[in-house]
């Protein structure tokens, strides 16, 4: 297969591919929606008086029906039943004492349902390593990869899948198991700016773990989370990644932020240059300063510095705009620089006549970010043949790469359904800069 029709291509294109899958199915709540001004009393009040008009056996019968129908289909179906009954008893105020365990398990399935979070889309992978790196050996790297999955009305999730990156360019990834569960938050919605935290379940493994928006800014999705394990000092890492939070209405920027991909903290970047999406930070603080690279025009790109992880006030110093004809309408960055004997190596996207989307890179300098030392002057990706059809037809596109020695891994979207994956070497991406 061609990378591109640009004949000096230094990547290495796997067979690989991931695809969307509607039969990912998770167990979400189920809200009943609008009612009409003339209907009689609450909904969801009136669906438990209904529940609760069935006899013993009928409930029972009824029950036996749902689990025939979905309790081989997810992971714990039943605790999952109890534990939405529970909140829905606190919202209706309900007494749990007169009701069975089967018809509070019956009660629970009506306001549950089936989610197919990756039916529309799976898109613009990152990958960092993996916190649990027992048992490597050989130069061998576990990874972690976050996707986008899209799912029934365009909703944005992230998933995750797990592997392991070998010397040479081989990798592999972990199986998933047919039951995929959504992490937990404490509270149901936030509506306002504070910070959430969601949680995996303790007995489910992180590549069948999806998270789902919580707040009411992320109620469109949580879109293109670019990850980077970031070293405090001492060898003391952080997984943190920035994504685009969308309302439905508005974007801004966002930090999820872990250190065991068990428990994950969510929050809102303050200051003026959060408004903005596709901010990438450097994966070590320059200088005393935490740094990003992001578009704050929509069409060039821009290093910022902050004292403070969470809050972004300064515009940042323009770093690079477009050059050559595939980058002409805009460039961005795909995910956190990567530091190189060489300096700091930035994957980038441009995008070129008829919105074709192109992957490029630059090269830093490793003490001044700000300065531009050579970049690619052809993609070092297009969208090619087969490739080019899709969701979002055109587009190839990368959150975040990963580097092992000198070699790299690089997941990428493909035309915004389904995801590829490409190595290559810092030499090999050196010998097409200028």
């Amino acid at each position: 297969m061609r990378t591109s029709e640009y004949p000096e291509s230094p990547l290495h294109i796997s067979d690989e591919r991931l695809k969307a899958d509607p039969s990912r199915v998770v167990l979400r709540p189920f809200h009943l929606g609008w009612q009409a001004r003339t209907a009689d009393g609450n909904r969801a009040f009136k669906l438990v008086q209904d529940i609760n008009s069935l006899s013993e056996d009928q409930a029972a019968v009824e029950y036996r029906r749902v689990q025939s129908d979905f309790a081989e289909r997810h992971w714990q179906t039943e605790r999952m039943f109890l534990e939405r009954y529970a909140e829905v008893e606190e919202v209706l105020g309900l007494d749990g004492a007169q009701y069975s365990e089967t018809r509070r398990k019956l009660i629970g399935s009506y306001f549950c349902h089936e989610y197919t979070y990756a039916a529309a889309a799976l898109m613009n992978p990152s990958v960092v390593p993996h916190p649990d790196q027992s048992g490597m050996a050989g130069g061998a790297c576990r990874f972690v990869m976050s996707l986008r999955a899209v799912g029934e009305g365009h909703i944005s999730s992230i998933a995750f899948r797990e592997g392991i990156f070998e010397r040479g360019g081989d990798f592999s990834l972990w199986p998933q198991s047919s039951f995929a569960t959504a992490a937990d938050s404490a509270i149901a919605e936030v509506a306002g700016d504070e910070a959430v935290t969601v949680y995996r379940h303790s007995d489910s493994s992180l590549s069948n773990t999806v998270i789902f928006p919580v707040t009411e800014q992320q109620a469109g999705g949580l879109e293109d989370l670019r990850l980077v394990r970031f070293e405090h000092g001492d060898g003391d890492y952080e997984w943190i990644g920035t994504y685009t939070a969308y309302s439905g209405r508005s974007i801004r920027s966002e930090l999820m932020r872990t250190r065991d991909f068990k428990s994950f903290v969510m929050q809102p970047i303050r200051g003026e240059a959060g408004r903005n999406k596709g901010m990438a930070l450097f994966p070590q603080k320059i200088d005393g300063r935490y740094a990003m690279v992001g578009r704050q025009d929509g069409k060039n790109l821009f290093l910022l510095k902050s004292d403070d992880l969470e809050c972004w006030d300064d515009e940042g110093a323009l770093l690079m705009t477009p050059k050559y004809p595939w980058e002409f309408i805009q460039i961005g960055n795909c995910g956190s620089p990567l530091l190189t004997e060489h300096g700091w190596l930035l994957f980038t996207h441009g995008v070129g006549a008829m919105r074709k989307y192109s992957l490029g890179c630059a090269l830093l300098d490793k003490d001044d970010p700000s300065k531009v030392l050579a970049r690619a002057k052809t993609p070092v990706l297009t969208a090619v043949d087969n490739d080019r059809s899709g969701y979002v037809p055109n587009v190839v596109y990368t959150c975040g790469a990963m580097i092992v020695g000198e070699e790299l891994l690089i997941p990428y979207g493909i035309s915004d359904s389904a995801v590829g994956f490409a190595t290559t070497t810092v030499d090999e991406l050196l010998r097409i800069m200028e």
